[in-house]
């Protein structure tokens, strides 16, 4: 054989080699993004306005509003489902990092990450009493997340980067008379070295979950903790006993940040904007 020719067959044998390589990579990283599909359907979406690309917290209002906050403005921003388009703005604070938003009745509260917790009086109206309180969080936890646990009158949270230990995400309450949460007494633990989120494990514990939002479902009073670093879904039964982890697909959940219940118990995840517009999603998990 000649020598060209045999060098053009060891340049097209690497050619091939580095083309497989490269397919089984790119193979790879789409079954990685996409895994987790299996585990739930999506049976509506709404593609959010630019004023809600950084969406960070939901709540249900009604049949067809949801409130939403976004991680730089003191807004409330009520959206209209059916109209697909922000009917209302309520302004209540100025520039600030705002992550949870929960409602109880005429009252809204708005969790910014260092913990400090916005109340809004009569939101609906138009004599709106707005105040903050120091819940005892700070910025090192990044409080996320916020919910309204109606059976004992409380909002619910968790830090979403460091707790008092690595071993342990806690679930606290917060007073509403005192507005403030017992830092060191946790409702529920979130235990980083469950056997159900021993495949999220790294070197670094405390990174094993990082919750970015919580709701309590309507009727089985079951409680959900999203994440949005590493999309995927958590399920505590009502006791704070671990039922289940659901990964989320990277494609259709880029960035979970905000949850809510339909007082029916439909499911409404949010997602920051990534490659395209912010999006609200109508969950079904099988």
């Amino acid at each position: 054989m000649k020598k060209s020719n045999l060098y053009i067959g060891l340049f097209t044998a690497v050619l091939i080699g580095i083309g497989v390589i490269g397919f089984s990579k790119v193979s790879q990283a789409n079954a990685e993004i996409t895994e987790g599909r299996d585990n739930y359907n999506i049976s509506e979406t709404w593609e959010l306005p630019k004023e809600l690309d950084e969406i960070s917290g939901i709540v249900w209002i009604d049949s067809h509003t949801l409130a939403c906050v976004e991680d730089e403005n003191g807004v409330v921003y009520l959206y209209d489902l059916d109209e697909k388009s922000i009917v209302e703005e309520i302004p209540f604070a100025g520039n600030g990092d705002y992550e949870g938003i929960a409602l109880n009745n005429d009252i809204m509260y708005v969790m910014q990450s260092d913990g400090l917790l916005y109340e809004i009086k009569n939101w609906s109206a138009t004599n709106k009493i707005i105040s903050s309180h120091q819940t005892g969080f700070k910025a090192s936890n990044n409080m996320e997340s916020l919910t309204y646990s109606p059976k004992d009158n409380s909002l619910l949270t968790a830090p979403k980067d460091k707790d008092t230990t690595d071993d342990f995400k806690g679930i606290y309450k917060i007073s509403l008379a005192s507005k403030t949460a017992a830092v060191n007494s946790p409702a529920y633990k979130i235990e980083m070295n469950a056997e159900a989120l021993k495949e999220y494990r790294g070197k670094k514990l405390h990174k094993t979950f990082n919750p970015s939002e919580i709701a309590i479902h309507p009727k089985t009073n079951d409680i959900y903790v999203l994440e949005g670093k590493h999309p995927k879904l958590l399920i505590l039964d009502e006791k704070g006993n671990l039922k289940t982890v659901y990964k989320l697909d990277e494609i259709s959940f880029p960035q979970p940040e905000g949850m809510t219940f339909s007082e029916d118990g439909e499911l409404f995840i949010s997602n920051e904007a990534a490659s395209g517009p912010a999006t609200i999603h109508l969950v079904e998990f099988k």
